[in-house]
């Protein structure tokens, strides 16, 4: 039958939950759509990085879906009881081990093996800190199976001088439990390019390939040393006889000798060495001990001792041209002989060394010690599972809790673990914090977040990272790249912050609703400070041409004449209109307020609503987009779902600084402004005064004051005189 699941809601995002062993093993059912990440990166994260390794079993440094139940299923199998595989516990208990099938006898075995190989065989649990040191866990005097041999392995002195053969020659591994040593791999190339050395060795026994016999191998050294200068010499000798006008070139004009002439010369000088080895001249055979170029003669002396004294005797002083194709002639055997040895690394032992290895008994002793390690091979790999499942069972409850769902993320007593620790700056303190390694790169896909996101360098003592921190609550306006603050990290270590790059978006309703006036009395600053700027700029340029009128008169120049004043009407034309133009824009705009009558305060609410709405309208849909997937994406993630930063988690995930509950303030402050209590007063009087005459001519205007109606009376004056007829003829 399916797994039922449950699924909770939490910042807008529906959840699996992963609560039970039964929801862990049913993991290969969850629609993957459903999972709030697919993939994550080894590195970086706030978890053990060899954990999350064992999980990356195809080592590409990501973890994937098909990893995360696979890590699960294989821990629920070596579990006795399955609910403790969400415990998050590094103490194992022996009984907890499922001994029911191979593998977890095997594991059961290794714990106990550890136990004995640390003096504590009765011990009925195994912890991770028992494989903190692998020299006291597997001891480099003991065969483990892990697959390299040391040479505290043996105490045979021949094996130990073979494995220190082999090293030479390929370098060492370091094993799995911390020991230094060479591989089966590694002997099994040695031997086999050993073999083929010394077949390749024995082809030399004739004397046309070994002119010198055992001599020979020195005697060529000494010759290829000084084969291309003598060579070189013959040459020159051979050119001058064809030619004798060309001797000076050949022999270097002394002024050729003027480079090196004022150097501090010495017997390997770069200048020296490119000299010709001797005066060449035609015919004239090599002097082995006169004018030879010092850089050459111990070179030259070695050629005559190695390779002429065997065949000339020690006699010889001088080589003549034939006597030296001669010579080349007996080394050509042996230099295609040369050519044809095997170009492995085993090459460069001396024959003697490798004949005896091949003789000796060292090679029957390693490879017995190899026999060996392989038979505890399978016990040594019980003893990798074992550790895999004591991580397993304290990590993996924690990685399914971000990858399958975010519920440490947005739990209130635990941290997720991309979030590497907490920023103090500017009065708030951060929890959102990710550590980057580019913030460039970084900030192309995090701006989309819609977030404001700092980044900050972080320096310690011999340590540095890159941290970028999101602020969701407060505003940013002392946000500036150069502002520093203190960062903690996860295991409790402070930092030195600086932002270095910063991405303003909104961060809450309230910086949105008084940006416009912000930005307003920040341009009148502006404004006023060009101004004063500029009347500063023409005190100081007439005072300085006043100085200059005045030292001009004392020195009997008459001062230039002033320039006559220039009136532009355009301009004092233009100045007006506009003067005008705002008078009267502003009068038609008060005289439609006071129109208003009852409706002043709906219409003081709608100058607000137009000066701000705008602002707020776009930092609520900003809000309102906010989402941590492309913070995340940005590192290295795949986040599958929509995980909203809403205004209740901002406020949760950025906290302001807050005087505590209960505490006793005071507001008498020794160093305030003189004057402030008057302006804060006159303000808040004037907001006060301009409320109460809105709401009372509102109440004006909306019920009047009308006077009580009096009943008329139709009864005329007793003197009045009576109304004339209709037609009669008027009287004065």
């Amino acid at each position: 039958m399916a797994h039922t699941w449950n699924f909770y809601r939490t910042g807008g995002l529906d959840q699996a939950s992963l609560k039970t062993a039964a929801d862990l093993a049913a993991l290969d059912e969850l629609d993957p759509k459903l999972w709030v990440a697919l993939s994550c990166p080894v590195k970086g994260l706030e978890l053990d990085e060899k954990t999350l390794a064992m999980i990356d079993t195809d080592h590409d440094e990501r973890i994937r879906v098909p990893e995360v139940i696979a890590a699960a299923k294989w821990l629920l199998s070596c579990l006795k009881n399955q609910e403790e595989a969400l415990s998050g516990s590094d103490k194992l208990p022996l009984a907890s081990i499922n001994v029911s099938t191979p593998e977890g006898k095997a594991v059961a075995d290794a714990a106990r093996q550890v136990l004995a190989n640390l003096g504590t065989p009765q011990a009925d649990s195994i912890t991770l800190d028992n494989f903190a040191d692998p020299a006291t866990l597997f001891p480099p005097e003991h065969i483990n199976g892990d697959g390299v041999i040391s040479a505290e392995a043996t105490t045979d002195d021949e094996v130990k001088a073979l494995i220190a053969d082999v090293a030479a020659c390929f370098g060492t591994v370091k094993g799995k439990t911390g020991s230094v040593g060479v591989t089966p791999e590694q002997v099994e190339k040695f031997f086999t390019d050993l073999e083929a050395y010394l077949t390749w060795a024995e082809a030399s026994a004739g004397i046309e390939i070994r002119p010198f016999g055992d001599d020979t191998d020195a005697a060529h050294k000494a010759y290829v040393a000084v084969r291309a200068k003598i060579s070189d010499y013959f040459t020159r000798c051979r050119l001058i006889a064809f030619d004798p006008r060309t001797s000076q070139a050949i022999n270097r004009p002394p002024e050729a000798y003027d480079p090196i002439a004022p150097q501090v010369l010495a017997a390997d000088s770069a200048g020296l060495v490119a000299l010709p080895l001797s005066l060449a001249d035609a015919d004239k055979p090599l002097d082995l001990n006169q004018g030879v170029n010092p850089a050459w003669a111990d070179a030259v002396e070695q050629f005559r001792t190695a390779s002429l004294t065997p065949q000339f005797g020690a006699h010889k002083a001088t080589l003549a041209e034939d006597e030296w194709i001669k010579l080349q002639g007996k080394f050509a055997a042996y230099e295609a002989w040369l050519l044809k040895r095997p170009g492995g690394k085993v090459a460069a032992l001396d024959l003697p060394r490798a004949r005896d290895i091949m003789g000796g008994k060292g090679k029957a002793g390693l490879l017995s010690l190899l026999a060996r390690d392989a038979e505890l091979g399978p016990g040594f790999e019980a003893l990798v599972d074992l550790e895999r499942l004591i991580r397993y069972r304290r990590d993996l409850g924690t990685l399914v809790h971000n990858f399958v769902n975010f519920s440490d993320f947005y739990s209130k007593d635990r941290w997720a673990v991309f979030q590497a620790g907490l920023l103090y700056l500017d009065n708030r303190s951060c929890e959102l914090c990710i550590k980057v390694d580019d913030p460039g790169t970084h900030a192309v896909i995090a701006t989309m977040s819609k977030a404001c996101i700092a980044y900050v360098d972080c320096k310690r003592p011999g340590a540095a990272m890159k941290v970028a921190a999101c602020f969701t609550q407060g505003d940013s306006d002392y946000l500036y790249v150069g502002h520093n603050g203190i960062f903690v990290d996860r295991h409790g270590k402070d930092w030195d912050a600086t932002i270095v790059k910063l991405i303003d978006n909104p961060i809450s309703i309230r910086q949105a609703f008084l940006s416009p006036y912000k930005k307003f009395i920040r341009f009148i600053e502006e404004q006023i400070a060009k101004r004063a700027q500029s009347a500063d700029d023409a005190s100081n340029a007439a005072m300085t041409g006043a100085a200059t009128d005045v030292a001009g008169a004392a020195s009997g120049t008459p001062p230039p004449p002033p320039a006559p004043k220039k009136f532009d009407v355009g301009t004092v034309a233009a100045l007006g209109v506009a003067v005008g133009g705002i008078t009267g824009a502003l009068g038609i705009v008060f005289g439609a307020f006071l129109n208003l009558k009852g409706w002043m305060p709906i219409g003081f609410l709608g100058v607000l609503v137009a000066i701000s709405g705008p602002s707020v309208l776009i930092a609520w849909l900003k809000l309102r987009q906010r989402t941590l997937g492309p913070l995340l994406e940005a590192s290295g993630w795949a986040i599958n779902g929509r995980v909203q930063i809403n205004m209740p988690l901002g406020r949760a995930l950025t906290d302001c600084a807050k005087i505590p509950a209960g505490a006793h303030r005071s507001l008498r402050d020794p160093y305030r402004d003189k004057g402030e209590f008057w302006r804060v007063f006159a303000f808040w009087f004037f907001l006060a005064a301009l409320a109460g005459a809105l709401i009372a001519a509102a109440i004006y205007h909306q019920w009047p004051f009308t006077p009580k109606p009096e009943h008329s009376q139709t009864t005329s004056a007793p003197d009045a005189p009576p109304s004339a007829p209709s037609g009669a003829p008027a009287t004065k």
